[in-house]
């Protein structure tokens, strides 16, 4: 076996301050030979974390203890070979980072990464590693995936392991990985996930037609294609209205509250304490949590247990939910304030269903529209990750890679 090395980084995915020899893993594992990199936010043994923000980092101290879930990577034979950019403490989905620069998107060249989990998905999509850690909260790994042309996953709350791992907002933060290839993909599950799966067989699909109506008719009929043609690999399929008497926009007003006062009890004070240069956007973001009330996250909550009721009863070992990934393909490097405002509320709108309930959700790489990949998503119930995995690599023949 060759040793690995540090890659070149054509697409700026990787921060200054990474590393400057790969981190070796044990070589002897299912991922034996493997390269990955890791989001700048989990702790990594002797190094610093900047969480994006180049003020953090002259602030914080290497740590002491590597990250679980980067360890366990390590363990079964994979190696690091770079550190990626984030999102500014990870509070946006574009992948725009004001002092680290926005990581290029080589499969949609002129086009946002998508973020937070920005530097990960654009070292894989220009196949600078094997494999990539991220991690989502409201979208950071399904919106890049979408975006960048990969697979990717939101696994069921608490399923991987997040101590030593900075935190955003915890009751919806969770780990994430991609992959260019569904087999692959899949393999990555049992050294990551815990023992925690409900087993099923997927039977039934229900369409989240309030998803569709809110994304892009183009992209809307690029995935919806691809489930035609991927019919005899997929559960029956019906509509289904996921949002009931409510719509996807009180959801995710309502995730946007309750992310917010997360927020204003974990990075909220260091940035009120240490008044750090935040980027545009970053900076709004901040002062709306700070703003927060406890009667906007009383009401909030009210509605994520509507939420939780409405989609939990749905979520059985044998259902799916089916959803473009994104409402749009990935927007222009000169995009608009307005533009933006749109993307990410419509963003919202789909990915809070997953965040709310805390269930898994992959998305894989379906379809392209001018040029530019869009995703296709599936919900599963509980502890259904493994089954989400099976199902990637079921479908890869009708995807677009």
């Amino acid at each position: 076996m060759t040793d690995p090395k540090i890659p070149d980084d054509p697409v700026g995915a990787l921060v200054p301050h990474t590393i400057t020899e790969p981190i070796r893993g044990s070589g002897d594992g299912p991922l034996a030979g493997r390269t990955f990199v890791v989001k700048d936010q989990y702790h990594i043994a002797g190094r610093k974390i900047s969480n994006g923000s180049p003020d953090y980092l002259a602030w914080t101290s290497e740590e002491s203890e590597t990250a679980p879930s980067v360890q366990k990577l390590l363990d079964a034979g994979a190696d690091i070979v770079g550190i990626a950019v984030c999102d500014e403490f990870f509070y946006s989905l574009t992948g725009a980072n004001a002092h680290y620069g926005t990581p290029g998107n080589a499969r949609a060249p002129g086009r946002m990464p998508g973020g937070s989990s920005s530097g990960s998905a654009a070292a894989l999509a220009a196949e600078i590693c094997d494999f990539a850690l991220g991690s989502d909260t409201g979208g950071s790994v399904r919106i890049p995936g979408s975006f960048c042309g990969l697979y990717g996953i939101r696994p069921s709350h608490g399923r991987v392991d997040l101590s030593n791992a900075h935190a955003m907002a915890p009751s919806f933060d969770t780990a994430g990985w991609f992959a260019n290839d569904a087999a692959l993909f899949r393999d990555i599950g049992p050294v990551l996930l815990d023992n925690g799966a409900t087993p099923g067989t997927p039977k039934r699909m229900l369409r989240v037609t309030d998803a569709f109506e809110r994304t892009d008719p183009a992209v809307a009929d690029a995935v919806s294609r691809v489930l035609d043609a991927a019919a005899d690999v997929l559960p029956d399929a019906q509509d289904i209205h996921i949002a009931g008497d409510d719509t996807l926009e009180v959801w995710w007003d309502a995730f946007r509250v309750l992310q917010a006062g997360e927020i204003a009890g974990t990075n909220l004070p260091w940035v009120e304490e240490h008044q750090p240069d935040l980027g545009p956007g970053i900076r709004e973001r901040f002062a709306m949590a700070a703003a927060i009330t406890p009667e906007e996250i009383q009401a909030a909550n009210e509605v994520r247990r509507r939420v939780q009721s409405r989609v939990l009863a749905l979520a059985e070992p044998d259902t799916i939910l089916c959803l473009p990934t994104a409402p749009v393909i990935a927007p222009k490097l000169d995009a608009t304030p307005d533009d933006l405002e749109f993307f990410r509320s419509n963003t919202m709108a789909l990915t809070c269903i997953a965040g709310h309930t805390g269930l898994p959700q992959v998305t894989v790489p379906a379809a392209e529209v001018d040029g530019c990949p869009a995703g296709l998503s599936f919900i599963g119930w509980p502890g259904g990750d493994e089954a989400l995995l099976d199902l990637a690599v079921a479908i890869q023949p009708f995807c677009v890679r």
